[in-house]
């Protein structure tokens, strides 16, 4: 039985298969209700992309992959490995303003990230 579900910005087609020892005419229905599960932790995640769309959209600031990068690190999101690296290792970055931080950390909480 294939269920067709609708979300934000894509369609999920998941099949449900129930393998047993019956006679290929017997037919089992079951129903899902989406709404019921939780969601996963990936489903809940949002990319830089909508972080930042979120922010100039509610505080009109402009803020950078490493604004954001820099306020997950802060409160403790694992961060995938950057293959963009300084090549020496007393680099420094630049900083981060309290106003941006604050609102990046909001977006965080909006797509409840943290």
């Amino acid at each position: 039985m294939k269920y067709l579900t609708k979300t934000n910005t894509y369609s999920i087609l998941e099949t449900v298969v129930l393998l047993s020892q019956q006679k290929p005419d017997e037919h089992i229905r079951i129903k899902i209700d989406f709404d019921e599960l939780d969601e996963t932790s990936a489903e809940t995640k949002a990319t830089y992309d909508k972080i930042r769309d979120w922010v100039g959209e509610n505080y009109q600031l402009h803020v950078t992959n490493l604004n954001i990068a820099q306020v997950k690190r802060k409160n403790g999101i694992e961060l995938r490995e950057n293959y963009n690296k300084p090549k020496s290792d007393d680099s420094r970055q630049p900083g981060i303003t309290p106003e941006k931080e604050k609102a990046i950390t909001e977006a965080l909480r909006h797509f409840k990230m943290i």
